[in-house]
């Protein structure tokens, strides 16, 4: 029950966070490019809370927590609004009579402030605690795995595969990964001696059987870094924040070309999951799960599939090129293509979730 708990409150303060976050760039952006927002929202569904500022805007929390919006004044257009909704339009504030730029900088911002959320989260961590560092050591070895077989232990440090030299955990893992179902010797320090262990590299389990990936089955043994000055702080958590994203595009890319296998792709369930785990590891593994996560879906969200919001800034380019906005049937055919597609990622990678927890298979057996 306690896990439950912890998984429960940490998935809902993530997402909850990487919400508000999305949400308030697109809030802050079209208040500075002098657009009204009526409604400002964390959760779907009735409202739990809700309460109107100053400025006019409504402030909800809602009981569903998979996401928010922003609704800016005039978001809908002459074509679509209503009269009623036409008669409260305040002239100079709706979203529709702005010019093509200034809805464009309203809808990038949301994307742009969760890059910056992890901007800022990765340089208070390297600034309070520093970077872990992977060391080239063994820190555990999975059973049964190709590494179990050859007799690897914790703390042997691995000096080389057959003749190429591995000085880092990144050239091990390089090396390893080019050569699935292949036998070599691994050749290992241990307390000062060398040893030499023959080995057969395995497969990555669910991959592409046309290009397989070369797996060990260990991990490496991390150590604590030491705290950076600000500055250093600052350029490094630029270099996180970018690196994390060429990484995030990368994975994407091999899932998309075959190299990876799409059951490696995760939906709510696996993010509620992983924020329970990391959680339990303090919050400084709460806050680097956190930036990853926001870069994840700053990236998604520029996607230009038409319902995210790279989606419509296509739309807005086409517009800028054309002169003239993209024809209302086939922005709504894209819409509702958008949403299809949508959909049908959220399902599969829900599927995907619940065969990682073994649900299927639970099912199966109280049929059998």
């Amino acid at each position: 029950m306690h896990d439950l708990i912890r998984t429960v409150v940490s998935f809902v303060v993530v997402l909850g966070v990487l919400v508000f976050i999305h949400e308030l760039g697109h809030y802050l952006a079209a208040r500075w490019r002098g657009v009204k927002v009526e409604t400002f929202s964390i959760g779907f569904g009735p409202p739990l809370l809700k309460w109107q500022d100053r400025a006019g805007t409504e402030w909800r929390v809602g009981p569903i927590p998979l996401g928010g919006f922003v609704k800016p004044h005039g978001f809908e257009g002459p074509d679509e609004a209503t009269p009623e909704q036409k008669a409260a339009w305040e002239p100079g504030r709706t979203f529709h009579d702005k010019p093509v730029l200034s809805r464009a900088i309203i809808i990038m911002a949301g994307p742009v402030f969760n890059f910056l959320l992890a901007f800022v989260l990765f340089t208070i961590l390297f600034a309070t605690c520093g970077q872990p560092q992977v060391k080239n050591e063994v820190g555990s070895v999975a059973a049964g795995s190709p590494a179990a077989t050859a007799g690897l232990k914790p703390g042997d440090v691995i000096t080389a595969i057959g003749t190429q030299q591995t000085p880092s955990a990144l050239s091990v893992q390089q090396a390893i990964l080019g050569e699935p179902n292949q036998a070599t010797v691994l050749h290992v320090k241990r307390g000062g001696e060398d040893v030499a262990l023959p080995a057969t590299i395995g497969v990555v389990p669910g991959g592409d059987a046309a290009k397989p990936a070369g797996q060990l089955g260990v991990t490496f043994a991390t150590v604590a870094g030491k705290p950076v000055s600000l500055p250093m702080a600052v350029v490094d958590g630029g270099k996180a924040t970018w690196s994390t994203t060429v990484q995030t595009v990368d994975g994407l890319w091999q899932i998309i070309t075959g190299r990876h296998t799409a059951r490696d792709l995760g939906g709510p369930l696996r993010i509620a999951q992983l924020s329970g785990q990391v959680a339990q590891y303090g919050i400084v593994s709460l806050l680097s799960f956190m930036a990853l996560l926001s870069v994840n879906l700053g990236l998604i969200n520029l996607f230009p599939v038409p319902i995210l919001d790279g989606g419509r800034l296509v739309f807005y380019l086409a517009e800028a090129i054309r002169g003239r906005p993209v024809p209302k049937k086939i922005q709504e055919l894209g819409f509702q293509a958008g949403f299809a597609l949508i959909a049908g990622l959220f399902l599969f990678s829900t599927f995907n979730d619940l065969s990682s927890f073994g649900l299927f298979r639970w099912v199966a057996s109280l049929a059998g």
